[in-house]
This record gives structure tokens, sequence and C-alpha cells, in this order.
């Protein structure tokens, strides 16, 4: 259906354009990755071979209103500038990706840093992925030209879809009162439950004046780590990012392009993502996903709508804390370890532990022997057998406590090896307080959040709440990348998302004070 807006209605203009920013294949992960990089990566996997499945790319949408000119930038990678932070385990973005493209498309095409943005996807599925830093610099400033050649009238809307069934909230709360994420998993008689996540997609509908689709931008908040369309594991893929967008443009057609901007996904899994024998896990979340935003795109109606930016520059505090976890930590290994001690003479080998734990589950009442055995030792009044048994079960009890202390202590390894690595890049930081930039995107009726860290879904529902606009999102890992960022209030539980965080607690004040003054501006 044709929109005929008035002259100051048809002030709104926007481009799109996408260029290919996928590595060369082939090499092994020894000879392409920095040394730094390839202690992290276990021996065994520095010999794979670089292979690529699907392409990754950069898509570029540029938006105007002949008073504010926004350039937002989807890039398939897991961070934005994340080299040194992430002591090069994230070596596809250089430090300075944002400040060189944004000094290029300045002197190139006269648009102010302020109002360029650029969005991971987060998909990680190995450890290199983009072509070189200066090809990607050139390959998206290529197409932000193209973009602003082909600018044309445009119509926007912006509407809301829901889908609740393909991802969960992977922060396990634990019965003790402390959460935790990665296998191995605690007992399931300790787990207390599951936070929420959040269900809305956000959608914009950006439509040419006779109606025909340009773009469609949808916001939700997942973690990318299901592999590739083809059912394989490490190889390079756009996951299911790439199958969603895929879906969206033949479904929508017209030319449309598709954008996916990551939501407040820090603590978000999918739920398929332990099926690794189903090699259709990819295509069926990506489909489903793109059902679930084409619903809500079809419901829209694009009108006029204009643009706004707002930036604050914050400086998030540094964590203190992280020797006084470690020494708990180490204190809690040391207690775990001398549980291990015991006082029995005879301690089971996994060789014998296994078949005598199969006897006892299959069969609880004779597990040693035939039945007659026992009924007929019974009837003589004999305990041999029951005693045996008693020795056996209390046997069995031991090793499977041996087997939960020593998975404790494997999580306990883990999150000590995750606070050493940060303390290092505290330490390296050498400040107490590091810079980060929050900007605020107002498009029609659209209001973006966007910052550089992994929000945890909390912190992007605390957005929604506070916000004035009924169309707000939250869109992480946006214009640079500080790991991960919780609540608050989640720290002294000690969880995986936690273990991962640079910034102090004190930095959700900071940012709720920014994302209020941001939402006070628009």
């Amino acid at each position: 259906m044709s929109t005929q807006p008035s002259n100051k209605q048809t002030l709104l203009k926007a481009g799109v354009a996408k260029v290919d920013i996928t590595c060369e294949p082939g090499g092994t992960y020894d000879a392409l990755l920095p040394e730094k990089a390839k202690k992290h990566i276990p021996r065994e996997y520095l010999g794979s071979r670089l292979i690529v499945d699907d392409p990754l790319s950069a898509r570029v949408l540029v938006l105007d209103d002949a008073g504010t000119l926004l350039v937002l930038v989807t890039m398939d990678v897991t961070a934005i500038g994340a080299r040194s932070i992430s002591q090069d385990i994230l070596s596809d973005s250089a430090d300075d990706f944002m400040p060189n493209l944004r000094a290029r498309l300045a002197a190139e095409f006269d648009i102010p840093g302020a109002n360029v943005s650029v969005c991971a996807s987060h998909v990680h599925q190995t450890p290199r992925m983009l072509c070189d830093d200066a090809a990607q610099i050139e390959r998206i400033a290529a197409a932000v030209g193209e973009a602003l050649r082909n600018m044309t009238p445009v119509t926007v809307g912006v509407g809301t879809g829901r889908e609740n069934t393909i991802t969960f909230n992977r922060t396990i709360m634990l019965k003790n009162g402390t959460d935790h994420t990665l296998p191995p998993y605690p007992r399931e008689e300790d787990i207390a439950g599951l936070r929420p996540v959040d269900p809305e997609i956000g959608i914009l509908r950006i439509d040419r004046l006779d109606g025909h689709p340009l773009a469609v931008v949808y916001n939700f908040a997942s973690h990318v780590l299901l592999g590739s369309p083809q059912g394989n594991q490490g190889h390079v893929t756009a996951d299911h990012v790439g199958v969603t967008r895929q879906y969206l443009e033949e479904a929508i057609g017209g030319g449309a392009m598709a954008f996916f901007l990551q939501g407040a996904h820090g603590d978000v899994n999918e739920v398929s993502v332990g099926d690794h024998n189903n090699r259709n896990r990819v295509r069926e979340f990506g489909t489903k996903l793109g059902l679930s935003v084409l619903a809500g795109y079809s419901g829209i109606t694009a009108g006029p709508g204009t643009l706004a930016v707002a930036t604050r520059s914050v400086a998030f505090p540094l964590r203190k804390d992280i020797p006084d976890c470690l020494a708990r930590l180490e204190q809690q290994q040391d207690a775990l370890r001398a549980s291990l001690n015991t006082a029995y003479a005879y301690l089971l080998s996994f060789k014998e532990f296994l078949p005598l734990y199969l006897r006892y589950a299959l069969s609880p009442e004779y597990p040693s022997h035939p039945s007659y055995r026992y009924l007929k030792a019974a009837e003589c009044g004999d305990g041999a057998l029951d005693e045996e048994d008693r020795n056996n079960r209390l046997e069995i009890e031991k090793y499977l406590e041996r087997i939960q202390i020593m998975e404790e202590m494997t999580r306990n390894e883990l999150k000590i090896s995750m606070l050493k690595k940060h303390q290092e890049v505290i330490e390296g930081i050498g400040a107490p307080t590091i810079g980060a930039e929050i900007k605020g995107l107002k498009i029609g009726d659209a209001v973006l959040i966007a910052a550089p860290m992994e929000m945890l879904t909390e912190v992007g529902l605390n957005v929604k709440k506070m916000s004035p606009f009924p169309h707000t999102y939250v869109v992480s890992l946006a214009n640079g990348y500080l790991h991960y960022a919780a609540p608050a209030s989640y720290y002294p539980r000690g969880g995986y998302e936690v273990n991962e965080c640079l910034l102090a607690p004190e930095w959700e004040g900071v940012f709720m004070s920014a994302v209020q003054c941001i939402l006070d501006e628009l």
C-alpha cells in the first residue's frame, strides 16, 4: 500500500548496503593466531584448519532526516574492539577499530563520529573469523558510500514480536545462595531455579514511499552458540543470525535487507545449545525466530519519522575484590582437597565402581546374587549377604561423594582461572576506571540504548522499565567491548557471568544514571 506523506514527512531518507568481511579459509589455528590467543586454546585444537561454512557480513543502514544523519553497522563478529581487553582471545576486531572507522567516515563523507554505531552479533564458533584490520575498515567504508549513494525517501514504523520458546536463562540459582552456569553442573537436588529471559523482539520496519520494503531491524537476546546451518561445529559461520536474516529477506521480498541487533544476552542461551546430534538445530532456531519477527513486522504500519542521537561518556569503576575472591576460592579448594582424604583402607577404582554401581541401581533388592540366594540366607538366618550389600553401598556412596567433590573443585578452578585472567587485564589497564560510550538512538518511535558490554537480562529489563518510551530496546556489544555486565546484586552470588566481569558492581549505578540522562535528552 502506497504512503503519500506531506513535504515535511518526506524528510527521512535511508540507504542500505552490505559487504563480505569473512577471512580467507585454510591454515591452522596454530599458524593464524597470536601467541596470547593460543595459550587459551587446548593444544589438540591448534592443528584445526579454518573452514568457512557461510559468509560473514557487515551491514550498513544510513538514515537522514535532513537534520541528523545516523550510520548503523551490524557485524558478524564476537565483539568490537576486543583484542587487548580479551587478551587476544577475541582477536578479530582491533582496539582502534571504532576510532579508525569513525575517522575514515568523517574524512570521506563528513559524518560525525558520534553518529556512527557498530554492533556485533556475538557469533563465536572459531577463534579467527574476519578479514584483516585494514580490509574491515576499507570494506565497511565502501558499503557506507554505497548506502549513501542509494538513499531514498522512506517511512518508518516500530513494533514488537514475542518468542519465549527457544532461549533460556543459563544462570542456575542454587539453594545455597550462589549461582552457576557452565558444566560440570551442580546436583539436581541443589538447584533452586533459573532466572527469566526477555521474550520481546524489537522490530523496526523501513519502507520506501511506494510501500516497498527497504529494511527490517530486529533486536533479540541470544548467545549465538549453535554452529553452522550445515550442522557443523567449529567452522566460520553467521550461525542462526544468518538463517533468520535470509528467512526474513526471502519472506518480505522486494530486496529488503535484514539487520540483527543483539539484546541483553549475557545470561541467555539457546535451548538447543546442547542438542549436538540435531544437525538441523540452527535452521530450526533461525526459522522459528524469523517467523516470530515476521509476525510482529506484519502488524507494523510505517509512517513519517525523525531521528535523534544522545551520547554519554562514562567512567566505569574496575573491580578491586578479585584478590579476595581468589583467596576465598583457594581456601575452598584446600578444604575440598582435605575432604578427599578417607579413613577407609580400600578405595574403589572406576573399573570396580561402574559394574558395582550398575548392579545396585538395576536390582536394589537383590544386587549381588540371584534372589534365591538371598531368600535362602534369610531362611537360614545368615546375614552375610546383607553385610556385603551394606559395605558395597557404603563404598558406592563414598565414591559418588568424591566425584561430587572433584566436580566442585573443577568448577572452582574455572572460576579461579577466569578471575586471574581478568585481574591481569585490570592490572594492565593501570587505572581504577575504564571509559565507555553509552549511546541512545531514536529512530521514529523506537529508542535503542547501546552499550559495549554483554549486559544481562535484568539490566535490559530495568532499562525498559525506566524508559518513558514504550518501544525501548537494549543493544549489547555496541562500539566496544568490556566483557560482562551483571547487576550489582548478583556479585555476592559468584556465577560465571560475575566472574567474567571486569567492572565493579558500582558500574550499574553509573550506567543507569547515564541512561536516564540519555532518555531525558531524547
